[in-house]
């Protein structure tokens, strides 16, 4: 689609251009985490076309890890949907929605070690997959940070499904690994929106904090 086309610019920062799918990606996903952070459940539907922009953005500027996790996201949100939705009977609040809950220690500890885990394994495969193919793929960039910061968006984004309140601390780590990222990629304007992301996300905790505590009164 040519107007998604990362030669067009509609403005620039810092001398770095900013295409269309870069602005349209930022909007979805601001309103995106902004409903989320409320408990509001279309967040989703936002959610799928943020998925679908991010897919074309992450293609056009070769970071492939982030790139192949987007159809995997677009399944997640689309169980995460059903999961907010149609809570299992004792596990709904008021609203008849899913109502948040926390994680113990012992599955704290299991996220991050298949956190790490994920990105030895798909960063070593990154590089193997640019380097099998270089007509169909560039060389990969940063391939295990890239990597690391998708095992932290599946652990968020399940975590997310599932309505614990510890996504919101997966989701601050995605966010600063993603600033290091997109600045390593040369995108300007997505680690500003990262930033954004980042007070959103501690705003999203409280409000959730606070939710938590009304489910048992």
């Amino acid at each position: 689609m040519e107007f998604l086309d990362i030669n067009n610019v509609l403005f620039s920062i810092a001398n770095r251009p900013v295409s269309l799918v870069e602005f349209l990606s930022v909007i979805f996903g601001l309103t995106t985490v902004f409903l989320a952070g409320r408990g509001n459940k279309n967040n989703y539907w936002f959610g799928y076309i943020y998925t679908i922009l991010l897919f074309i953005l992450f293609m056009q500027n070769s970071l492939y890890s982030n790139m192949l996790l987007q159809p995997i996201s677009f399944g997640i949100a689309i169980y995460g949907h059903y999961q907010w939705t149609h809570p299992r009977k004792g596990n709904e609040n008021k609203k008849n929605e899913l109502k948040i809950s926390i994680l113990n220690n012992h599955k704290r500890i299991l996220s991050v070690v298949l956190i790490m885990l994920f990105s030895v394994i798909w960063g070593t495969f990154m590089l193997w997959a640019s380097g099998l193919w270089p007509d169909l793929f560039s060389p990969a960039k940063l391939p295990f940070l890239d990597a690391a910061v998708v095992g932290c968006i599946f652990t968020a984004q399940y975590l997310s499904a599932k309505k614990y309140i510890d996504c919101w601390g997966a989701w601050l780590l995605v966010n600063i690994t993603n600033i290091i990222l997109y600045i390593s990629a040369g995108l300007i304007f997505m680690p500003l929106v990262s930033a954004a992301y980042l007070i959103l996300a501690f705003f999203g905790f409280a409000l959730w904090k606070n939710q938590m505590k009304e489910q048992t009164l």
